[in-house]
């Protein structure tokens, strides 16, 4: 009885809620609200330029070291163990894995800018 209850109430909140959100904003909007940029500034060209990959390259490369930085911050304390052996070899292999990327990347030529 209580659940039914609440769930009539969370039911009515949310329908209540959705309504309002449909009548209270600005249905007509100007034309700086319409136009690509909220800038002010008249679009040069056409905003559907296609990015180039490399711009994304780099980007995965940055997220992929610095997740590198954050999976080896652990280790200068985990060296402190009694046998620390463990460690240095997870630690070897994330490099070992990420210089074999690098190197593979490289001989691909996909760190090559000029074309």
């Amino acid at each position: 009885m209580v659940m039914t209850m609440m769930l009539l109430v969370v039911l009515m909140i949310t329908t209540l809620l959705i309504t309002i959100s449909f009548w209270l904003p600005q249905t007509t909007p100007d034309t700086e609200k319409l136009s690509p940029y909220e800038c002010g500034f008249d679009p040069m060209g056409t905003a559907r330029l296609p990015f180039s990959l490399r711009f994304f390259l780099v980007a995965i490369l940055f997220l992929l070291f610095d997740l590198e930085i954050a999976l080896l911050l652990p280790v200068p304390w985990a060296m402190n163990q009694q046998d620390p052996t463990l460690t240095t070899t997870w630690t070897s292999t994330i490099i070992l894995l990420l210089t074999i990327g690098l190197i593979y990347e490289w001989m691909e030529g996909g760190l090559e800018w000029a074309e």
